[in-house]
């Protein structure tokens, strides 16, 4: 079957497992995110969830449990030969059959990175057990180049929130709490990843230009990213009716509409970051920091003032402190 381009992005109604052998190169992509089948009736879920699925977009193609390993191995194999060295894998993954997902991903060369914790609205109402309200995704790399990771895509280092916490460090800590999107009484797939968790990863993980590729398109939400910030996009879904109705969908995406709305992170760059520490500076670190320690200020005062004294961001200054002491 001939792919649908739309914008940036190169969509096939096929499996992914025997379409990526036929449509991608060894070692083309930069960044693989998806949220495969969950192996759980999928085709049930309205049943356990309690909800309205009026709206729902017919066509979900479930994978049966008992095939569900070796489906996890081979879709994982296809995802490890087409990134590229250095390229970032992320997998949605409920808890049910993760340990599929994970037996897969160790008998590949791929490593893990991050165990996130997503955190949302909505959970499964129980009586009997606690409440499930969250999904895992697994961030692994392929090894071989450095990976592109963006520490302050989101924050700059120096950020702090009101309670002069690092921004940087709450928005990179591997538990993310990002709601589901609300949509009553509007077309819907079964299970649509949020905007606001795949922006993040973008952000994070990709630059613009560099090709995308989700082997469960879904609600094709990955794709609508990718066009709103302007990376290229490879994609399959097998569900015909699902596949038909996305793309229409699709093209009435306004490509770079994410750009304006992302926020612009304070970089404060400093005059001595990256390069390696001298004689005269340690030895003005360690003079500054005692001065400062017979005055009683708290070690976080004290490290923005030798912050500024010494052109070092804070974790440099904190690990030259330690250094110092040992």
């Amino acid at each position: 079957m001939e792919p649908v381009v739309i914008h940036n992005c190169t969509l096939y109604n096929e499996n992914c497992i025997s379409g990526a052998p036929k449509h991608i190169p060894d070692s083309t992509i930069d960044l693989i995110v998806t949220d495969p089948p969950y192996g759980i009736q999928g085709t049930l879920l309205h049943r356990h969830y309690n909800r309205d699925e009026t709206f729902v977009v017919g066509g979900y193609v479930e994978v049966p449990v008992e095939e569900y390993g070796e489906f996890s191995l081979q879709w994982i194999k296809e995802a490890e030969r087409v990134l590229r060295p250095g390229g970032s894998l992320y997998i949605v993954s409920g808890y049910t059959n993760l340990y599929y997902i994970l037996s897969a991903l160790r008998s590949t060369e791929l490593k893990e990175v991050n165990h996130i914790v997503w955190k949302y609205n909505f959970g499964v109402f129980t009586r009997k057990k606690f409440v499930s309200s969250h999904y895992h995704i697994l961030f692994y790399e392929k090894p071989g180049r450095q990976r592109t990771f963006n520490l302050e895509a989101r924050f700059g280092l120096s950020e702090r929130t009101i309670e002069k916490r690092s921004s940087n460090n709450l928005d990179r800590e591997d538990v993310w709490i990002i709601n589901r999107e609300y949509k009553p009484r509007r077309t819907k797939n079964k299970n649509e990843l949020p905007i606001a968790l795949l922006t993040k990863i973008f952000q994070y993980s990709t630059n613009e230009g560099d090709v995308v590729a989700d082997f469960f398109c879904g609600g094709f939400s990955t794709a609508k990213v990718a066009i709103g910030l302007k990376r290229r996009f490879i994609g399959f879904e097998i569900s015909q009716n699902i596949f038909r109705k996305k793309i229409q969908e699709l093209q009435y995406v306004e490509p770079g509409f994410l750009l304006h709305s992302q926020r612009v992170p304070k970089i404060e760059p400093k005059r001595n970051q990256g390069r390696l520490w001298t004689k005269n500076e340690f030895h003005r670190l360690v003079e500054l920091y005692t001065s400062l320690q017979m005055r009683g200020l708290s070690k976080k005062d004290m490290i923005e003032i030798i912050k500024d004294d010494l052109g070092r961001g804070y974790w440099a200054i904190e690990k030259a402190l330690k250094k110092m002491r040992s």
